[in-house]
């Protein structure tokens, strides 16, 4: 499968409304953050890998371009995944990376954990992206690149474009980041750790560290493919040099992923059944569980499937950290009866666009009442109406729009396109979703009516 440089769409897209609650059978590809984070550890191995129902999305076709052009070979084969073959990974080659690019698009994966296999590469590998991704923060793999003896060039930008001088080794040792920016940083690392020289002990020295679910689940990974990973010290890992075992691992579906889905159920009443839910997962999503339900809903897991049940009223809620989950919880609390406070993310500043910006600016322009804070979000009760909600090239973006298109008439989707990044089927699946609304039969001659969900915007 392959995907546009940028996805675009011709016009703005016309978001579903459902007038009744709904009754959805859900499923959702494999996990991004897991499929990039198994591709650069096969690229690394000391034997060919197999990822079974990977996610095949922009992000993770950048990952795959990128680790071809670092003499990595991907192949796709047969497999038992509902959205597209698995992939079977032999590692980079020792050959020589002069002249190598790497567009990077507008994933963050792509641009912070790539850098540190181009450093074990001979030769000059450039990278650049979207024009978005000349926004991100990149001084922290930058700067740590080169405290471990690696020859960066950036002109002094912290950010792309810029050019890794690799020599085929790295000492690695003791290194001191501020990861402040995103724990993408401390990922990255610690993926290419165990093949520097003197492995890795990586100390984060800053007062804040963002979405630490991710860099458990980084060394659960590593651990998973018999890297030795000394967490034990808070905000410091050791990492010991040694081989990367090959490895043969089914994805997860993507748990970020899943919630707006199920959020539809606190949205327009009913239940939304998930399943292929782990039992045990490192991935931040698993948070639903805990958020729907201090938003109004309720949420089951049974025998792998995750069922959120609605009933069409949101209750506001003070909710902390939310990470990349903050856009479908703002897009909740726009729809909420009371008021509701975010706290905890002030580092969406510095993902895929400004999200504490443009979720306010979003709202608001569709009449509701959103405010930045120094680390989050508040957002107050205001009756909503239809218009544009804009993307900013940002795929939870595109998927907040929607979900508030679920109870607002009108709510146009400029760029449903850019859901490609982490979920191509996202238009697809959502129509579906809605699709399975359907208005209570009408009530027998002096019979009492089933109460139905009150129409219009909140």
């Amino acid at each position: 499968m392959s995907f546009p440089a940028n996805p675009q769409t011709v016009s703005p897209w016309p978001a579903p409304r459902v007038s009744a609650p709904l009754d959805a059978d859900v499923r959702v590809p494999g996990s991004k953050s897991l499929t990039n984070r198994y591709l650069v550890l096969a690229a690394l191995a000391d034997g060919p890998s197999r990822l079974r129902a990977p996610l095949h999305s922009r992000d993770t076709a950048l990952m795959v371009q990128s680790l071809r052009a670092l003499g990595a070979t991907v192949t796709e084969i047969d497999g038992d995944g509902a959205f597209g073959p698995d992939l079977e990974i032999r590692p980079m080659d020792s050959g020589t990376a002069s002249g190598t690019g790497i567009d990077c698009g507008l994933a963050g994966t792509v641009m912070r954990f790539v850098p540190p296999l181009a450093a074990l590469k001979t030769g000059s590998t450039d990278f650049d992206g979207d024009p978005h991704a000349r926004q991100r923060p990149m001084a922290a793999i930058i700067d740590a690149l080169r405290a471990l003896g690696v020859t960066v060039h950036d002109d002094g930008r912290g950010a792309l474009p810029f050019s890794v001088a690799g020599t085929g080794e790295v000492a690695g040792g003791r290194l001191e980041i501020d990861a402040g920016a995103s724990s993408q940083f401390v990922s990255a690392l610690l993926l290419a750790g165990a093949r520097f020289r003197d492995g890795l002990h990586l100390v984060h020295v800053g007062s804040t560290l963002p979405s630490r679910e991710h860099i458990a689940m980084t060394v659960q990974v590593l651990r998973g493919v018999g890297v030795q990973v000394d967490d034990s010290v808070p905000n410091e890992w050791r990492v010991a040099p040694g081989h990367i075992r090959a490895f043969d691992v089914a994805i997860e579906p993507d748990l970020s992923n899943a919630g707006p889905f199920l959020a539809a159920a606190l949205v327009a009443g009913g239940t939304v059944r998930l399943a292929g839910w782990p039992e045990h997962t490192t991935q931040v999503g698993d948070r639903w569980r805990s958020i729907l339900p201090a938003l109004g809903g309720t949420a089951t897991l049974s025998r792998g499937t995750l069922t959120v049940t609605g009933s069409g009223r949101i209750t506001g809620a003070q909710l902390a950290d939310t990470s990349e989950l903050a856009p479908t919880v703002a897009a909740l609390c726009a729809l909420a009866d009371s008021p509701s406070t975010l706290t905890g993310i002030a580092h969406l500043r510095g993902h895929e666009t400004d999200r504490l910006a443009a979720l306010v600016t979003e709202i608001n322009r569709l009449g509701g009442n959103a405010e930045e804070t120094e680390d989050g979000l508040i957002i107050r009760p205001a009756p909503l109406h239809g218009g544009v909600f804009e993307t900013y090239a940002d795929h939870r973006m595109a998927t907040a729009g929607a979900l508030i298109g679920l109870a607002v008439p009108g709510v146009l989707v400029q760029d449903i396109g850019t859901t490609a990044k982490t979920l191509p089927e996202f238009p697809q699946l959502w129509r579906e979703l809605a699709a399975t609304a359907q208005p209570p039969a009408a009530a027998e001659p002096g019979s009492a009516a089933a109460p139905g969900r009150t129409e219009g915007a909140r």
